[in-house]
């Protein structure tokens, strides 16, 4: 039991130095992280409701766990074949369309949530 607690311990620490090495050296996921925290203080100033939070968190987690999942299959077809090849271009095509397959259904479902806020000011 022991060792099993030291090993989710370990694992962990090594999920926490990932996200800052996301944070750290992608782009992407800072403006990401830019556009999460505009939503987040949006919802404070137009006092969404609970169920509103709770798709607003799923849908940036959701975002930022695909473009993870991307940078990962990125660097790894990078470090399997630095130069330019149309099936290395493929599968990071891939990996990039799940990104905005995310990124898509995300706008729709913050869309759904602040639309009512705005229709009802005009």
């Amino acid at each position: 039991m022991v060792n099993f607690l030291k090993f989710r311990l370990l694992s962990f620490k090594y999920a926490f130095r990932g996200l800052l090495l996301l944070i750290k050296t992608e782009h992407s996921v800072i403006a990401q992280l830019g556009i999460a925290l505009m939503l987040i203080l949006s919802g404070f100033c137009f006092e969404i409701s609970q169920q509103d939070w709770i798709n607003q968190l799923l849908v940036i987690g959701l975002v930022l766990a695909v473009e993870g999942m991307n940078t990962a299959v990125e660097k790894l077809a990078d470090f399997v074949h630095e130069d330019q090849h149309p099936s290395i271009g493929f599968i990071k095509d891939i990996s990039a369309g799940a990104v905005a397959f995310a990124a898509i259904f995300g706008f729709v479902v913050i869309t759904l949530i602040y639309l009512p806020y705005f229709q009802s000011n005009v």
